[in-house]
């Protein structure tokens, strides 16, 4: 089926990373954060389990991206006690090629508290120019569902300024009771408006945001490295159906390979359409991407 997908069209990475950022993408050879990252890239499926020490600036990036065909990456960085990576550190690195480099901004709202989240969410969006914010709800100090009264407030300022809300989940949450996908039903029927990207897709929980997903048109579900993973042919499934316009491709870099990552998702049995649709369609209408134009003009 990969045959029938086009090949001058864009590829745009939903979850990327560059691994220089910080110790725990892998930065600092042996630390045992460098191992874990090479662990977790065998763990689901990469080939190449050091390929993120090539990339050793924005530059390298860039180029890794090249080689794999991906037009855009979307860079989600995190703000939790073990991993801080500030808003103006990935602001300056998406700066280098800021037609290549997305940044999405985070917060700790346990940390810094309310009105100092709300105010860095703020300044990060209008002033940084990032196209959304993060929000990892099970990693903080205080662990939170997603639909926690304490996020709140940040789900509101995406919504009042026309930005993506990006949810962390999956099977590494710290606290697997809190990765529920049940949580952002509750989001989303709060929040009709905003767009909401469910960064992992809730892996294991396949099923429950695939239900989601099909309660409510604004969830989008982005599975990245989980989608090759056991029970992930369900994503494939629904994205076939009902879900063409909210699943997302993600390569997970540095945790999975780039260039895997999209020869991977092309032999997943996606349809034509919701290939196009899961590589750049989708992401380009919920970040203003401009690609639209650009495909049209390749196309011609």
């Amino acid at each position: 089926m990969s045959e029938a997908y086009p090949t001058n069209t864009p590829v745009v990475d939903m979850r990327s990373r560059p691994a220089f950022l910080h110790a725990f993408f892998g930065a600092q050879p042996d630390t045992p954060q460098f191992e874990v990252v090479k662990w977790l890239n065998k763990r689901v499926g990469g080939r190449d389990i050091e390929h993120f020490t090539r990339a050793k600036d924005a530059d390298g990036v860039v180029s890794e991206m090249d080689d794999a065909g991906i037009s855009v990456a979307v860079m989600v960085a995190r703000s939790v006690p073990g991993v801080r990576v500030s808003n103006d550190d990935l602001a300056a690195v998406a700066a280098a090629n800021r037609k290549r480099l997305v940044p999405i901004a985070s917060v700790d709202p346990i940390e810094l508290g309310r009105e100092a989240a709300v105010e860095e969410a703020t300044r990060a969006i209008k002033k940084l120019g990032m196209k959304g914010l993060n929000l990892d709800a099970g990693f903080y100090a205080t662990p939170l569902r997603a639909d926690d009264y304490r996020l709140m407030p940040l789900y509101e300022v995406c919504e009042q300024l026309g930005v993506p809300a990006f949810v962390m989940s999956g099977p590494t949450t710290p606290d697997l009771r809190l990765n529920d996908p049940y949580a952002v039903d509750n989001v989303a029927k709060t929040f009709p408006k905003l767009p909401i990207v469910c960064c992992h897709g809730f892996y294991p929980n396949v099923r429950e945001i695939v239900t989601v997903a099909f309660r409510n048109e604004n969830v989008f579900v982005s599975p990245d490295m989980y989608t090759f993973c056991p029970g992930g042919n369900l994503y494939v499934e629904a994205a076939n159906h009902f879900m063409a316009d909210q699943f997302l491709f993600g390569s997970s870099y540095p945790f999975r390979p780039m260039k895997q990552g999209v020869e991977d998702f092309r032999n997943l049995g996606l349809s034509p359409e919701a290939w196009e649709k899961a590589t750049w369609k989708n992401a380009d209408r919920l970040l203003g991407l401009g690609l639209a134009g650009k495909a049209n003009k390749k196309a011609a």
